[in-house]
Parts: C-alpha cells; structure tokens; sequence
C-alpha cells in the first residue's frame, strides 16, 4: 500500500509540475511535449486509482475518475490550441 500511495502522488505531482515546465519553455512544441508527458502521468494516476480500489486500498475511485476525465478534456483542448495556432 504504501508503494503505490507513493507512485499515485509522484504520477500526480508530476502532472502540473510538466505543465507548468511546458509553458516556462520558448516555443509552442515544447510546450505541448510537455503537454504529452503531464497527459501520460495523468494516465498513471488512472490506472493506479484503478488498482488501488480494486484492492480494496481506496473507494472513491469514481470521484478520481471523474477528475481524470475532466483533466483530459483540458489537457487535450490546450494541445489542439497549440497545434492549430
């Protein structure tokens, strides 16, 4: 348990920490390499949220769920805006 507590918070610090070094770059394909990289931590956090519950460690894995989603949507709507700038 406490393994993967440890994982899901460095794959969640490791989501804003990559958006925020993305925008502090020079260019816009920078930015959204780093766009890419925050997205598959975000897909870490979902697949250890998912593991977590069904181990029986958490129960509020839809409400994390929910919150990945909603930070995908972003994610992904900013690496568009980027891209067709």
């Amino acid at each position: 348990m406490f393994g993967l507590s440890q994982q899901l918070r460095r794959a969640a610090v490791s989501i804003p920490s990559n958006i925020a070094e993305g925008a502090a770059r020079g260019s816009d394909k920078e930015c959204i390499h780093f766009l890419y990289i925050a997205m598959g931590s975000l897909a870490e956090v979902e697949t250890q949220s998912i593991i977590a519950e069904r181990l029986g460690y958490i129960t509020t894995e839809e409400q994390i769920l929910e919150s990945v989603k909603t930070i995908r949507k972003m994610l992904a709507g900013l690496i568009k805006y980027l891209k067709n700038k």
